[in-house]
């Protein structure tokens, strides 16, 4: 006995041991990725952010030329054209290297990259070009007093912003191009020893600080983006999984379904064979048509053979329909019928059985109902049922109504009624599935396989019906089929023809 209760718990806590594996190994390999990258983010995503250096780095490939061009303009306008115009040409061909190495980037196949030495390439190139930015500070010696000042002062905050922008996704990147040109220039100002000098060199040390500051939120906002959509393509990815699996267990239980049905409707053919001859001898023996048995208990077990068989009968018979109608070979053969006559017939059938349990069994009908198109065999198998179950769970003495009547809509109802224990509300769902039962039924009904109502249904379902069932516990059970509108054969009105009447008139001369 104790291990009973282990083997269930670890049954239980199966999908929950798999989860934690499973975060187990995600854990591990996002140590191991972070080991493995030279940036100590991810692995994965270093690729991801040195293409999106190169691509900021060439998307810039015009505008810094551009913008060096404009400053070296207006500092000339101070400082010598031809030094200028030697630092600008400087630093646009380093640019242009810079350029270079990311469009040799752009063009070298990704899946056989090595990251750690184009990280290294990246930040020698950005160093080499932050050196030829620093440059500036030969201003400086050309002279001009406060206004070369504020012109490198001015340069130097451009240079660092533009960078910080460029090289966002390196962080090395972005501290070795903007620290040469903030130390040369923040020292050739403290050359110059002017009391505004001062200002500027803590202007420019914090704006230093604040631009790599900058640097490092966009560079931990790139890495999250990154983050997020990774953990959005996995939960994708699982989703999809899961859907695969989801479908694949679809096909096999709409596979053993179908092999299922086959093996009933097959199974039923070959089973009601016998059990025809065996009912059929039995009757013979029950009823002594060869003569009186010697022993009168053969008699009374002829009898229990006859009302076995034919119980065993009543079941494969609901089996092979029940599987017909999954299999979708249940076909309808149609006409005209009239409910009320089929209730009737259905009364008089089961009106033995509820007077030997001393049911009082009525039936009421709307008069005049119209005919109705359907199945006769299928509506008296439904009819059958509903009264069939009723008497099954009414207790002596009891009492069961069969109504036939026009519903709301305009179609036609079969509803039966009776006063037996009712149905729990949390165990309706559980009857009208296949093979159902209420405890209350497995307690106090005849045997039965709970086939009944689900036939009931899905009957109704091929005749575009509706079946609803009402109980409350201790106080009965009532059960109504319902037939749509359009299955109504409604009679139509008489035409009524005018006759053109010839008249001749005589005009008297």
């Amino acid at each position: 006995m104790p291990p009973e209760p282990a083997r269930s718990k670890q049954e239980k806590t199966g999908p929950d041991r798999r989860g934690a594996h499973r975060s187990a190994q995600r854990a591990v390999f996002d140590v191991r990725q972070r080991l493995a990258s030279p940036t100590g983010t991810k692995f994965s995503y270093d690729l991801e952010l040195l293409q999106e250096y190169a691509d900021t780095r060439l998307s810039g490939v015009l505008a810094l030329p551009l913008m060096l061009i404009i400053l070296t303009f207006f500092a000339s306008l101070w400082i010598p054209l031809t030094l200028t115009a030697g630092w600008a040409a400087l630093v646009i061909a380093t640019n242009s290297a810079v350029v270079y190495i990311c469009k040799k980037f752009q063009a070298t196949d990704k899946s056989h990259i090595d990251v750690r030495r184009w990280s290294r390439i990246f930040v020698i190139a950005e160093a080499i070009y932050g050196i030829c930015w620093s440059s500036m500070a030969m201003f400086a010696l050309a002279g001009g007093g406060q206004n070369v000042a504020v012109i490198m002062f001015a340069m130097l905050v451009v240079g660092i912003a533009a960078n910080t922008f460029s090289t966002r996704a390196l962080l090395n990147a972005t501290l070795v191009s903007t620290l040469p040109a903030t130390i040369s220039v923040t020292t050739a100002l403290g050359v110059l020893g002017e009391p505004l000098n001062f200002t500027l060199i803590a202007v420019a040390l914090g704006g230093e600080i604040l631009f790599i500051h900058l640097a490092r939120q966009l560079h931990a906002s790139e890495v999250n983006a990154m983050e997020h959509r990774a953990e959005k393509d996995a939960l994708i990815y699982e989703l999809q999984e899961a859907q695969n699996m989801s479908d694949e267990a679809r096909r096999h239980a709409e596979q053993a379904n179908i092999a299922k049905s086959r093996f009933l409707a097959t199974m039923s053919h070959e089973l009601r064979t016998p059990l025809n001859a065996i009912i059929g001898f039995s009757e013979v023996l029950k009823s002594e048509l060869l003569g009186k048995h010697e022993v009168p208990q053969y008699k009374e077990y002829a009898g229990d053979i006859h009302s076995s068989g034919q119980h065993l009968l009543t079941l494969i018979n609901e089996l092979l329909d029940l599987s017909r109608i999954e299999a979708g070979k249940y076909e309808l053969v149609e006409g005209a019928i009239e409910l009320v006559d089929i209730a009737l017939d259905c009364r008089r059938m089961l009106e033995m059985r509820a007077k030997a349990k001393g049911i009082d069994l009525s039936f009421t009908f709307e008069e005049n109902l119209p005919r109705l198109w359907g199945d006769e065999r299928a509506i008296r198998q439904v009819v059958l049922n509903l009264l069939s179950n009723a008497i099954k769970f009414t207790p002596q003495s009891g009492k069961i109504t069969l109504s036939i009547k026009s519903s709301e809509d305009g179609g036609q109802l079969i509803s039966v009624t009776d006063n037996g224990p009712g149905i729990p509300e949390r165990e309706i769902e559980t009857v009208l599935s296949s093979f159902g039962q209420g405890s209350l039924a497995q307690k106090t009904a005849e045997q039965g396989a709970g086939l009944g109502l689900p036939i009931v249904q899905k009957i109704m379902d091929l005749h575009q019906g509706r079946f609803d069932l009402f109980s409350k516990l201790r106080f009965g059970t009532e059960v109504i089929a319902t037939f749509p509108r359009a299955r109504v054969m409604n009679a139509m009105a008489a035409v009524e023809e005018e006759t053109n009447k010839l008249e001749i008139y005589t005009e008297a001369g």
